[in-house]
Formats: structure tokens, sequence, C-alpha cells
């Protein structure tokens, strides 16, 4: 089956655990790319049942006393994504025997300067139905369907009492369940450098090249700077891994979790890709072949095919085109949108109506995330009900049931979850026997009990929606869309979004919506506002380094909307005046922030 990402340029990230858990079998057959949260192989093994049932596959159980059963669920989930798409895609290739089929929709939904669109139009004009036929089974493609790992989940395991070596950790039996999976498609590496899980990934063959050059397994890596990207890629091609995509991701302007750059703006990071992309592709080519050839593998004589991409914010077709046209990239993610398009993503009714409603204030970075890191969140989202009636139970905390984000060990020998009762009891305790005062004691307690189970919480709305979880698991739905959400306002169709992404429709109704830049931009002022308010006080030199560092490099980036403002007159034209107004307001209010002797609380 061919399967490319040259069909649309777009992609569909990974979104929490449980909200793009099967969207590739609605996506892929129309030629999309999306991908699939690895984290939650009790959710995949529950998602599997269920599609079992619904497409009359055979289900065997595979239990959690099995050896490995954490990476065979996943082979086995995968493989069962890759054959119901594959299922789904041959009936609608064979669709075109009837008047209306779904190889009309495929068709329908590409970009409008496809040239498969093109050639699809001349073929039905002038050629008989059976070449048409022939034709269509050999150059429509598929979607990919990636998994996503955060690097970081990589909790050690434990059997009898006994800790397992390092393979059976999390991230490392994820990646071996996509390893050992049908799959031809790509793993997407998030949240930082993992170097004994890059190590694990020499282990599997499908990710060096056979002697065509073809990589039956890929790597992406998703960035937030070229320096992150270039440290990484070289790592990786020193063992002989090549990275078929650097997926750059703005640090605020994004979904999840936020991992904030110290003041490096998106366009400004996209510029550096796009100038020192045959660099960098060339700089780790030269690693590469010399690994394969100290392995006595294949080795290609020219660099293997990289794509740059980006996400993180983008709501306009102009956007969209500006981002592929200007930076030369090869495809552009679209995320929290999509949380509107029931026939994409896992959300339950009830989050659905809080994200149709959600406006600016209601979308914020929160410390919520057991990981310690901002985390996206949604004002009201059933999660947070639910974790603050257990605080005014008195018992903080949540059950850890699933415990993939037990990484503390701060108390106890083997980690626990700063989100589970058990930690924040001890904690609290702790904070008891410490005679502060009033406000500082509520100002403790808070970053305490604030913590939730996400490892629940993201995943639960799949649960809800496809009416197969247990009374048990609860109903509370954590769900982390990124700012862009205030501007969609209503449900659509996938049809409807990609024609709002390709520019034949307009599904934001406000008028106010800033640049996506200019969003982002905002964003880090508002964060540099913040540390320096939430910084000690007297600042001590490493600090005051870096807040100035910090504010150097908004104002860099500023210095170089400008001039891309000024000067891409053809493409932004649209929306230059505003865009130079708000910068010159954001530069006044960057400019009035003191980093050195004075605070801001």
């Amino acid at each position: 089956m061919k399967n490319t990402s040259d069909i649309h340029n777009f992609h569909i990230p990974v979104m929490g655990i449980g909200f793009t858990i099967d969207t590739p079998a609605k996506v892929a057959p129309y030629g999309i790319s999306s991908a699939i949260s690895l984290v939650d192989d009790m959710l995949m093994e529950k998602m599997r049942r269920f599609y079992c049932a619904k497409f009359d596959f055979p289900f065997q159980a595979i239990s959690s006393k099995m050896e490995d059963f954490r990476a065979k669920r996943i082979t086995a989930y995968l493989n069962l994504m890759d054959q119901v798409v594959k299922d789904k895609f041959t009936e609608l290739k064979n669709s075109f025997d009837r008047k209306n089929g779904e190889i009309t929709k495929y068709i329908e939904m590409l970009p409008d300067t496809s040239r498969l669109k093109e050639k699809f139009q001349h073929f039905l004009l002038n050629n008989s139905f059976a070449e048409l036929k022939k034709w269509i089974h050999e150059n429509i493609a598929v979607g990919s369907i990636d998994v996503n790992i955060m690097t970081k989940l990589d909790k050690e395991n434990y059997s009898g009492g006994q800790k397992l070596s390092s393979s059976y950790n999390d991230a490392h039996a994820a990646l071996r369940g996509f390893a050992q999976s049908t799959l031809n498609s790509s793993i997407i590496l998030s949240a930082g450098m993992n170097p004994r899980l890059y190590s694990y990934f020499e282990a599997f063959d499908d990710f060096y090249p056979d002697e065509t050059g073809t990589l039956y397994k890929k790597i992406i890596l998703k960035v937030s700077d070229y320096r992150s990207a270039l440290i990484q890629g070289k790592f990786l091609a020193r063992k002989g891994l090549w990275v078929s995509e650097y997926r750059v991701e703005s640090g605020l302007n994004c979904g999840g979790h936020a991992f904030a750059t110290q003041g490096h703006l998106l366009g400004p990071i996209l510029e550096e890709f796009k100038n020192t992309r045959d660099s960098l592709i060339e700089t780790t080519h030269q690693l590469y072949i010399q690994s394969l050839k100290d392995k006595k593998r294949y080795y290609p004589e020219t660099p293997l095919n990289v794509r740059i991409t980006a996400q993180g914010g983008v709501g306009t077709a102009h956007e969209h085109k500006f981002l592929l046209d200007y930076y030369n990239l090869d495809s552009v993610g679209w995320g929290t949108p999509f949380l509107l398009v029931p026939e994409v993503t896992n959300v339950d009714k009830l989050t659905l109506k809080l994200l149709e409603n959600a406006k600016e204030d209601d979308l914020y970075l929160s410390n919520i995330s057991p990981l310690g890191i901002p985390f996206n969140s949604l004002r009201g989202n059933t999660k947070d009900i639910e974790r603050q009636e257990m605080i005014d139970m008195g018992v903080p905390g949540s059950l850890c049931t699933k415990k993939y984000a037990s990484l503390n060990i701060e108390f106890t020998e083997k980690p626990i979850c700063v989100a589970s009762r058990q930690y924040q009891a001890i904690k609290i305790e702790e904070l008891n026997s410490r005679n502060l005062d009033t406000n500082e004691y509520k100002k403790e307690l808070n970053r305490i009990v604030d913590k939730t189970c996400i490892c629940v919480g993201l995943g639960t709305a799949a649960l809800l929606v496809n009416e197969i979880g247990t009374k048990a698991e609860g109903t509370g739905v954590s769900i982390c869309p990124g700012p862009n959400m205030a501007y969609f306002s209503e449900s659509m169709s996938l049809r409807t979004m990609i024609d709002h992404i390709y520019g034949r429709t307009n599904v934001i109704k406000r008028t106010d919506r800033p640049h996506m830049f200019i969003n982002e931009l905002k964003m880090y002022v508002d964060y540099l506002k913040y540390k320096i308010g939430d910084t000690p006080g007297p600042l001590s030199d490493k600090q005051q380094e870096y807040l100035q560092t910090f504010k150097n490099n908004i104002n860099e980036g500023i210095e170089y909307y400008k001039q891309l403002f000024n000067t891409a007159k053809a493409k932004l034209e649209d929306f230059k005046t505003g865009v130079l107004i708000e910068l010159e307001m954001l530069e006044y209010k960057l400019n009035k922030m003191e980093v050195l002797a004075v605070q801001m609380h």
C-alpha cells in the first residue's frame, strides 16, 4: 500500500492520551497523517477490544500478568489500526464504482493546488472508467499512522519486587511495541532528549535503511529550536539513526505541556531552520554514513529525505500558506481546532460544549501536571471539578491506578506520582510540621494539591465517547487545548475543517484574532513578567542573567518581526498594519519590565 505524507500539506499532531488514540482510523484513509500517543497501554487494550467487536475481528486479551505485556499490547493495537486503515482504504478506492463514493470525498478534500487532484480531473474527462479506476489504485495514498512517545515518561518497572532491566521501562517498551508492529510510519520523540532511550533504537532493524535506501520506520524529533535539533540529530546520526523530520513546535502557543524557550520566538526559529537546513542535513549525513559503515550496514551516498514542519497556534489559511511558502515547510500541524471535529477526535459532549464556549481567559497555563511542567488547561473541566471535590472532602490527590507519571522518590524507594493521594498525604504532613505563616502555608498547600492525575484524565474522553468506561474509572476529563481555541466556536465536520485550512471557507467568526506570531509574542511577554514576579528576591547574578537574556531574545524577535512584516508585503499585506501596531505595543510593555533589582510581586 502506497504511503506518503505529500497528499496533504497539514498533519494532525498527537493530542493528550485519548483524544487522538484512534484518529488514524478516521482520517488516514483520506490521505491525512496523524499520531497516536503510546502512553496508555491499558486504554489501547480497551480500544482494541472495542474495535475488534466493531469490525468483527478476533480478540484475545493481553493480561498484565504476561511477560512484556505493555509492548505486546501496543504492538497488537497498532497492528489493529494498520488493518482497519488498510481495509477502509481498500473500500474507499473501490467506492468509485458507486455514485458519490468515498473516493469523491477524498479527492475533493485535497488542496486546490494538488497535482493529484488535477490529474484525477484530467483522467475523469479523458480516460475510460477502467483506466481511471486503475489510476486511482496506483496513485492515491493513505495517511501515515504515526506514534508519539514523551521521552521522559520512562518509568522503571518491577516484577515480583525485582526491578526489571531498562528495556522494560515505559518508553523503552513503547518503542519496542512500535518497532515490532506492522506499521510503516514514524515515531515522534517529544519532551526532550533521553540518551538511553535513543540508544535503544539501535536494537531494531526497521530504523536502518535497506539496500534501496528505504526506511521502513522513521524518526521524527519534536523540537523547540534549532540548537536542540542539531544536538539530538547528531546524537542519533552517530548511532546510525536518521531523523526524517524535525517538527518545530511553538514553546507556548501550543496545546499540552508547554516547553518555553528562553525567549526565542517561532518566526526567528523557523528562519534559522530555513537558512541552515542544508547544513543540518549535511552535518548529520556525514556522521550517519560513518556510523553505518562502522556497523557494516548499507549506507546511502546522498542524504535521505528530511522534512521540516511546524505547529503551534496556526489558525487561518493565510497563516498556513505563509508558513509553507516563506519558510519552505513541508507540512503544518493543526491540533487544537480538531478537538471541535467529532469525526476526528474523542471529546465527550460536556467538554465539547466547554471548548465551543471557551474565551481567552478560559484557556490558561496551569500547574496541574505532575511532571512539573506548565500545562495548558481549560477552566471548568470535569477533572478539575473532581479534584476540588476530593480536596473539599479532606482527601486530596488521586488513586494512582496507571502510574505512568510515577517518577518521584522524595519519600519512597519506588517512584510515586506527585498527584497521587499517597504522595500528597505525606507532603501535607511534612508541610504541617514546618510552622509557616498562614499565607505561606496556603501557597505551599496549593502547590501540592494543584497536581491532578492527567494519566487518567487525558484518556477518559475516549472511554466516554465510545461508551466503554466503567464506574471505577470515573468521568473526570482533563483536556489541554492551545490558546488558539478561543477563536474557534463551533463543532464542525472533517470536510469543513479542511476547507478552512485550505481557504475554501472560514469558520472563525471573530474579527479580533491576532496573527499567530503576535499571539505567541504576547504569551512570552506575559511569561517573562510571571517569571520575574515568581523569582524570590534579591536576584542572584545567574537569575538576573537568565531573565535579561530572556528579555533580549524577545526584543530580537520583535526586531525580526518588524523587518519580516515590512518586507514580505505581498504575502502579509492583509494584516500588516495591525501587526506592526501590536508589535510596538508589546515592545513598549516589554521594555517597561525591570529584571535587575525590582521584584514584581
